[in-house]
């Protein structure tokens, strides 16, 4: 597995070495030595998730602001544009973002660290995501920035409104939004 840092360093992007012949394919998915090594980090991840999402389905910018949560993702269905933004007052890469396409052709990973805000875009018909998590889901911590925060100006690459839920609609301003120190 090839690890290669993005314009925000601590944001790694997978790109798993992939075997595969008329049968099929195989990849190691996920190695917590090589993880560790390409982070400089050792998490523990307990829980994974799994969602499925039609084209044009925004979800994020989500974090928590206690029991922040590490995400490392990918696709197994389709194609989505995700992005990480560092929500973190003492990085220097403070309110920037990075986005990578993750899809079920190309089979990457993204880790975004505790600390970011993290959202998807389905560019697919249907998309199936896939995320450990470094910590437990806790709702009463969970926040949300709007997706369209005109100071963050997250390239989307929309070409119509997304389909967002009640929550994410009623995402804050980056400048009003609880961040990290």
């Amino acid at each position: 597995m090839q690890a290669v840092r993005t314009a925000i360093p601590d944001v790694v992007l997978f790109q798993p070495r992939v075997f595969g012949d008329s049968r099929g394919f195989f990849f190691e998915s996920f190695n917590q030595r090589a993880f560790d090594e390409a982070t400089g980090t050792h998490h523990q991840f307990v829980q994974d998730n799994h969602s499925r999402s039609a084209k044009g389905v925004l979800r994020g910018l989500h974090y928590q602001i206690q029991q922040p949560q590490g995400k490392l993702v990918r696709v197994v269905r389709g194609a989505v544009l995700d992005v990480a933004v560092d929500l973190r007052r003492s990085s220097p890469t403070f309110g920037r973002w990075v986005a990578e396409e993750l899809s079920e052709a190309n089979q990457n990973q993204l880790w975004v660290p505790p600390g970011f805000g993290h959202g998807f875009v389905v560019l697919s018909d249907v998309a199936e995501f896939l995320y450990k998590t470094t910590d437990y889901y806790a709702p009463t911590h969970e926040r949300c920035i709007a997706w369209n925060d005109s100071t963050l100006a997250i390239d989307w690459k929309l070409d119509q409104p997304p389909v967002l839920s009640p929550k994410d609609a009623k995402g804050l301003l980056f400048s009003e939004a609880e961040l990290f120190a």
